[in-house]
């Protein structure tokens, strides 16, 4: 049996563009496997004042993160970490990373699953992770976009370490994920 690793946090606004429609941001992580995590993502505030994407099919797209999006940003050791952006629309994009926006590259892993739910304001993804597996803890930082009906934004995270909105600032990647732990039955 696998024990399953579970992390609560609420986002908060960037104090340099606050939102005048969202309350709060709630996100749940888990590393269901050493290869795989799980997000949902909750949104509380007047949810008719978001502009949402309109639904489109799950597949790669660019540039979803000028708009409404939930994205995730998973490193281990060094200074490799992956971004994950995530859609109300189900489009997603994932990319790898060598340093501080260093070597951008889509990668090739498409493991996902996305699903959002509007009246809820819920977006939930699986995304499998091979390429951080075999590090035992990963350091996160959960961050959502907001796009409003007026077209302004606001940016949420963990934790802000700048003056300005920069989600890949390695500073902010506060929380923590451990693999989950194996039984001994599974290990044999």
């Amino acid at each position: 049996m696998t024990e399953v690793v579970l992390a609560e946090f609420t986002l908060l606004p960037h104090p340099a563009a606050p939102s005048a429609t969202v309350e709060r941001i709630t996100a749940i992580a888990t590393r269901p496997s050493r290869d795989t995590i799980a997000l949902t993502y909750r949104i509380h505030g007047a949810l008719d004042a978001i502009r949402w994407p309109d639904p489109a099919a799950p597949e790669f797209a660019h540039e979803l993160w000028m708009h409404t999006c939930f994205e995730a940003f998973i490193a281990g050791e060094g200074d490799f970490y992956r971004e994950l952006n995530l859609s109300p629309s189900t489009r997603y994009a994932i990319y790898d990373f060598n340093g501080y926006r260093g070597a951008m590259r889509d990668v090739g892993e498409r493991d996902i699953r996305l699903s959002f739910h509007r009246d809820t304001a819920t977006l939930s993804a699986e995304v499998a992770m091979p390429a951080l597996a075999e590090v035992a803890e990963w350091r996160l930082g959960l961050t959502t976009v907001i796009e409003d009906a007026s077209g302004a934004k606001s940016f949420w995270a963990l934790h802000h370490p700048r003056p300005e909105p920069d989600f890949h600032n390695q500073a902010g990647f506060v929380a923590r994920l451990a693999a989950p732990a194996s039984s001994r039955s599974e290990e044999h």
